[in-house]
């Protein structure tokens, strides 16, 4: 197999892992936020999972800072590109600074 295809196929897999997992930690901490707000009580065993879907969205946030500040230098729309790299998260990064040696 050539290791493009491979590259692709798995870059592809991660992509979309990413932006559902990103999007349910999304959901979950809203979840918390409101469950804080209503003074429902949330089980504690869930407290590590708060922390690693918190970590992960810190994590995705500043890719998405760093993607928005290289993407003008690319030709891409900042915000766009910005958004995209928070989804998908390091996948994003490497796409960018990937096409680097087209210029």
């Amino acid at each position: 197999m050539d290791l493009k295809f491979i590259k692709k196929k798995i870059y592809t897999f991660v992509k979309i892992i990413s932006t559902v997992l990103i999007t349910s930690a999304i959901g979950l901490e809203l979840w918390n936020i409101y469950a804080v707000i209503t003074n429902i009580n949330v089980p504690s065993s869930l407290n590590p999972i708060f922390w690693i879907e918190r970590f992960a969205i810190m994590s995705h946030f500043i890719e998405s800072i760093i993607a928005a500040f290289y993407a003008p230098s690319r030709q891409k729309m900042p915000i766009k590109y910005a958004t995209y790299t928070f989804f998908v998260g390091t996948i994003g990064l490497l796409e960018l600074f990937d096409r680097q040696d087209e210029y």
